[in-house]
């Protein structure tokens, strides 16, 4: 079909869309679209494409579950963040006369006390605090890691790329509860940051692959090869032209390492190898409740927290997901 043969349907398309960017004008549109653009542009406005990180962030805004958990996130992560202001009392105040005081409004005890007259609800805020950071510091290191790991194997490829992903398929075949059993109780020593560390070691080669993937098919692309015909040089290529591309699978691998890594340190508490005490943690206050099961406050109210982070985090995730996913044309939540 030539080109006077084809379809209107065929030929508007197209002719608007060289008229969002300033290719043709008004006058060598069909018909059926040359008044409405006259109007705009008489009105004194100008039409622009929109890019696809506005259609991925109006998806994300569009996503009732991905909206709701951002906003109850954003209300636990505030109260672990401002800990020191939101809390009635410091985690460490005893209380001698009031042990084991079940939930009331005396005192301001709303989470009641535990089995030195320690106010709970300001040990669970704290222990927002200590899961708050871990999660975020994994997620960041652990992303860090897997961008560079994946990005290098993906683009270079050769021995390169065997030796990196048999050092990453090595670290998956791990018995990962084992040995993170075993090293934080080697080298955690208690501290939040130490325990970070070593959870971060495990948690970046999933991320690792994907981007690998990633770059294996975008290193054929021709943007790529006209930017090496420029002269870029292989870093400039890696981070500036193939890395912006490769975002929507990282940050949504981010997002869900958060929640991941709050798990992991979770029950790494729970079973006395992750944080010690001081430090107040989640996982060590749900632990606390099995010295006296008949307290039920001990372990629901950190167990709810827990539960509320991870499922909030989830849900954004998949928020993220379907929102940076070029061929997804349907909010599904």
């Amino acid at each position: 079909m030539t080109e006077t043969e084809r379809e209107p349907s065929d030929v508007q398309p197209v002719a608007f869309e060289r008229a969002l960017v300033g290719q043709v004008g008004a006058s060598d549109l069909p018909a059926g679209i040359a008044p409405g653009v006259d109007a705009t542009y008489a009105a004194g406005l100008e039409l622009q494409a929109r890019s696809q990180w506005s259609y991925a962030r109006s998806r994300f805004l569009r996503h009732r579950l991905a909206m709701t958990g951002l906003v109850v996130l954003i209300l636990v992560f505030a109260a672990g963040a401002f800990a020191n202001f939101v809390a009635p009392y410091s985690p460490d105040a005893l209380d001698l006369e009031h042990v084991y005081l079940s939930p009331t409004t005396f005192a301001h005890h709303y989470f009641g006390t535990d089995e030195i007259g320690r106010d709970y609800l300001s040990r669970v805020i704290f222990g927002i605090r200590t899961s708050e950071e871990v999660g975020v510091f994994v997620a960041f290191l652990s992303t860090i890691v897997g961008i560079i790991v994946g990005a290098v194997a993906g683009y270079f490829g050769g021995w390169i790329d065997n030796i990196l992903m048999r050092i990453t398929d090595l670290v998956l075949t791990l018995p990962a509860l084992a040995i993170l059993l075993c090293a934080a109780a080697l080298w955690g020593q208690g501290s939040q940051w130490r325990v970070s560390f070593i959870l971060a070691g495990f948690f970046w080669t999933g991320l690792a692959r994907i981007v690998r993937g990633v770059f294996l098919s975008l290193r054929e692309k021709e943007y790529v090869e006209a930017a090496k015909a420029a002269g870029s040089g292989d870093l400039r290529i890696m981070f500036r032209h193939i890395l912006p591309n490769t975002l929507g699978p990282i940050v949504v691998a981010g997002t869900l390492a958060v929640a991941a890594a709050i798990i992991v340190e979770s029950a790494l508490s729970f079973l006395g190898f992750g944080i010690k005490d001081p430090t107040p943690s989640l996982g060590k206050l749900i632990a606390s409740g099995q010295q006296a099961p008949q307290n039920w406050w001990i372990t629901l109210f950190p167990g709810l927290v827990l539960l509320i982070m991870v499922i909030s985090i989830n849900f954004i995730g998949d928020g993220l997901r379907d929102a940076l996913d070029p061929q997804q044309r349907r909010v599904r939540a």
